[in-house]
């Protein structure tokens, strides 16, 4: 049954891509014939999503200028829509290729967080002749919106949303939501101020659709709700929305007014962003200014600056590493055959770290895990750990003296270190991101290159130690 899902899922895939490389073929021959009208209905056919799609991929296969002329097709509504799908870099230049008047039309149509979210990616001359159209009372506004620090609640958050007072009637407010309804970001849930614009609570639509006409919002309002600071850090806003499964959740500054909402569209491009940065730690890649750029359009001196520095450290332990090995050649000269060994224990070390590491860090960035966990997290992973380097140890000697035709003693040195190397390895995987978490570092740099190269120290050591005390070499 799982086979058919994959199955149907990847047919579903490339019938879409298939699809899309169609249509991008169909709107380039109508752009040789000059027939705009007919791209513009072929276009029309389309979710603005797809149309996105579309620009994009003229714009990367072949030139800008051939995006402009489908974009400039759209009908001014529909295009402002597009423009809010494209990536960054896209948008920065259509912009470029457009008049100051289809500038403005678009920014002007655009949700208000979506705007900020273009302006923040655009050149600052270009910003500044943005803003000098904008009239002073919005002006101040985006300025506003533009200073919040990068990657907290205020840079997510939208004005866009449906305020009421606590006295109006529900006939009152279902006539205010049928007003500005159409440019909120969601209706279903309404929030309450009074006239300092303190938030005093929310009202769900629902609620007010089946609630008397002369009922007060008041009656429906719920006092108890979650909120955010405009300062906090987006990570834990996402989490928050995963915890409570929210839609939407009001922002606060720290006087308790409400400033904004943020909404769970915003929330998936944060998780993914996130993911990807963890992703990206865990692989031993650093964070770029431009990490959101993606991996074709990066440029080969970007990927460099981004991979090198982590290698170049993870080399220097790997230096250790040889280092230790060289000071036991004398053992290793005595019983060559020990050097056959080392690459299954380290290579067993390192993959049991990753394992813990990968589990523990996961925990942690969905709450399951604490770091005042690490007690209870070590009594489980010293068991887990007993148990499989046990197995593997009987494993290992069993297939070195039946197999190999190596002696017992050396069987028993091979195998008793591999007990205690996955011990090791395992306390390290786990214990050391939540150390991290601890020290306000990103558990996701204790991933799989940092704890394969410890691991693979600490195997070396731990062997040789063994090997020497029970070969007596």
């Amino acid at each position: 049954m799982e086979h058919e899902t994959i199955t149907a899922t990847n047919t579903a895939a490339n019938t879409v891509t298939e699809r899309m490389d169609t249509l991008v073929e169909e709107i380039l021959q109508l752009i040789e014939e000059k027939k705009y009208k007919a791209v513009r209905e072929l276009l029309l056919e389309n979710n603005e999503v797809d149309i996105a799609d579309v620009l994009e991929e003229i714009a990367d296969e072949l030139d800008i200028d051939r995006a402009v002329i489908v974009f400039r097709t759209l009908p001014k509504d529909i295009s402002a829509e597009v423009f809010s799908y494209m990536n960054s870099d896209d948008q920065i230049n259509i912009i470029n290729a457009i008049t100051d008047s289809e500038i403005s039309y678009i920014l002007e149509e655009l949700a208000f967080d979506d705007m900020i979210d273009v302006l923040e990616e655009l050149p600052a001359n270009l910003v500044d002749k943005i803003l000098n159209q904008t009239p002073a009372k919005e002006r101040e506004l985006i300025n506003t919106f533009l200073n919040y620090p990068e990657n907290c609640a205020g840079s997510l958050m939208t004005i866009d949303y449906v305020e009421l007072s606590r006295d109006m009637t529900v006939a009152q407010a279902m006539a205010h939501i049928k007003e500005v309804g159409i440019d909120s970001e969601t209706v279903y849930t309404c929030y309450v101020k009074d006239q300092g614009r303190k938030l005093l609570g929310i009202v769900s639509l629902r609620a007010l659709v089946v609630a008397p006409d002369d009922a007060l919002v008041e009656t429906y309002m719920h006092e108890d709700m979650q909120v955010v600071n405009v300062y906090d850090d987006q990570e834990e806003v996402s989490n928050m929305f995963k915890r409570y499964g929210f839609l939407a959740v009001p922002v606060v500054d720290n006087e308790g007014r409400i400033v904004g909402i943020i909404t769970v569209d915003d929330i998936l491009d944060v998780v993914e962003e996130e993911t990807t940065e963890d992703i990206e730690r865990m692989g031993g890649v650093l964070d770029l200014e431009d990490s959101d750029t993606e991996y074709l359009d990066m440029s080969v001196w970007r990927h460099v600056k981004s991979r090198l520095p982590w290698l170049f450290l993870l080399m220097c332990s790997y230096v250790i590493t040889g280092g230790i090995i060289s000071s036991f050649e004398a053992a290793l000269s005595k019983v060559i055959s020990l050097v056959a060994y080392m690459p299954m224990l380290m290579g067993t070390g390192g993959n049991s770290g990753s394992q813990s590491a990968t589990l523990v860090i996961r925990g942690m960035s969905i709450d399951e895990i604490d770091p005042s966990d690490a007690g209870m997290v070590l009594w489980k992973e010293l068991r887990i750990s007993v148990v499989i380097g046990a197995l593997l140890s009987l494993l290992n000697f069993a297939r070195i003296c039946w197999f190999d035709g190596e002696g017992p003693m050396i069987a028993l040195a091979v195998s008793a270190s591999m007990l205690v190397i996955v011990v090791a390895a395992k306390t390290i995987g786990s214990m050391l991101p939540m150390a991290a978490k601890k020290l306000g570092i990103d558990p996701a740099l204790m991933a799989s290159p940092m704890i394969s190269s410890l691991t693979d120290m600490v195997s070396v050591v731990t062997y040789f130690t063994m090997a020497t005390a029970i070969l007596g070499i």
